[in-house]
């Protein structure tokens, strides 16, 4: 597993970054500008992050990068607001629930793209607790992080959940389906 990993000043410092990003968007309609000098010369390197949001414990929202391709902190304050507000499962968030919010923040190794023979190989790679994946198989995507393991910890209802997801069968295997690996740090208020 790739470590990466980020001190609880920096933790603390993103995550007040997605809060505030949110509440930005409640009183002015965007996302907050960030102004780099305000973070560290680490926290403006190119990252991928995604940015989850719950309320009583129930998903509201959830958007990332799988990528890196901006500074992180951009990257978090873009997907703090866009979990809030454009995650097509949900409506946008009211003024009424940013105080119930917990923020979680993942911030995404580069994804590796998996070698196998066959579905019982592809399955003896995967590290349960561990792995993010994401699936391509022709036009059908989807990714889950390593977090959804706590809520799916069995390998065949991660991995037919993953593809449903998609909008595959949940059986579904071809010989042209793909999976790439990716590790996450993760931290919440």
């Amino acid at each position: 597993m790739t470590s990466i990993g980020y001190s609880y000043a920096e933790q603390g410092q993103l995550l007040q970054l997605a809060r505030a990003s949110i509440q930005h968007g409640l009183k002015y309609g965007p996302a907050i500008g960030v102004n780099h000098q305000d973070f560290s010369k680490r926290l403006c390197e190119h990252g991928a992050a995604f940015v989850t949001l719950e309320k009583h414990q129930k998903l509201r929202g959830c958007i990332g990068s799988v990528e890196a391709y901006r500074p992180l902190v951009d990257d978090v304050a873009e997907h703090g607001w866009n979990a809030a507000f454009k995650d097509p499962r949900f409506s946008p968030l009211t003024p009424e629930e940013f105080d119930h919010l917990q923020i979680e923040i993942s911030v995404l190794t580069k994804a590796e793209e998996m070698v196998f023979h066959s579905e019982q190989d592809f399955i003896r790679q995967i590290v349960p607790g561990e792995d993010g994946l994401i699936l391509e198989d022709g036009y059908h995507r989807s990714l889950f992080l390593p977090a959804v393991w706590e809520k799916l910890p069995d390998i065949d209802s991660f991995l037919s959940h993953l593809k449903q997801k998609a909008g595959l069968r949940a059986n579904h295997w071809s010989n042209t389906i793909q999976f790439k690996r990716f590790y996450s740090f993760e931290f919440s208020e």
